[in-house]
């Protein structure tokens, strides 16, 4: 069953001048390390920000909450998979909001799409709720 979908768009062009304004001090408000290491690896840099930050505004939205209730930027953090699909791993008050709202005998899986075109970078998280299996007998 599906517990939340969010979306996101963000102006690359704005969270480059974000970065350029602020530099570390919005990159360590927002980001994780291994967040920043992703993204300094690019070769621009702020499309990859700007994706997650898009990533980040879908996934609070698909809690249900937005950016409010105590959920932090780095409660939030997308990594990707060996095979280059992104993944949103949870920490913290977002944790715990996704386990109050998965129903029991269920386990809750957190899909993410990003993508961009300059000077937009877009994100959609959908959660989704699966049936725990039993063991077999």
């Amino acid at each position: 069953m599906i517990l939340g979908i969010g979306s996101d768009l963000a102006n690359i062009e704005r969270i480059e001048a974000t970065l350029a304004r602020f530099g570390d001090r919005f990159r360590n408000r927002v980001f994780t390390e291994r967040e920043q290491g992703k993204a300094e690896s690019r070769p621009h840099a702020p499309a990859t920000y700007a994706k997650r930050w898009a990533a980040k505004e879908a996934c609070s939205k698909a809690l249900g909450t937005g950016l409010r209730m105590g959920i932090a930027w780095k409660d939030m953090a997308v990594s990707n998979m060996h095979t280059g699909q992104p993944q949103m791993q949870l920490t913290g008050w977002a944790a715990q909001r996704l386990a109050d709202m998965t129903p029991a005998g269920h386990q809750a899986f957190v899909h993410v799409t990003l993508t961009d075109d300059h000077p937009w970078a877009q994100a959609f998280v959908v959660i989704e709720a699966r049936p725990i299996a039993p063991p077999p007998p």
